[in-house]
């Protein structure tokens, strides 16, 4: 596991909080603020199993 699959996780995760607070309270700023933040994590996560599966495979051969 690298720093941007941790990293991305926690985003994702700390947009998801944001989202569901937006929604509780009503708020569609704080729903679209957690939404992008859930995207941002998810795409650097993302970035991180790519890096992961590139390592693995380098010391495949």
């Amino acid at each position: 596991m690298n720093k941007d699959q941790v990293k991305g996780a926690a985003k994702d995760a700390a947009g998801k909080v944001q989202r569901e607070a937006g929604e509780a309270f009503g708020s569609e700023k704080h729903q679209a603020k957690g939404a992008a933040k859930q995207a941002e994590g998810k795409t650097q996560k993302a970035y991180g199993d790519v890096k992961e599966d590139i390592k693995k495979a380098a010391k495949g051969r």
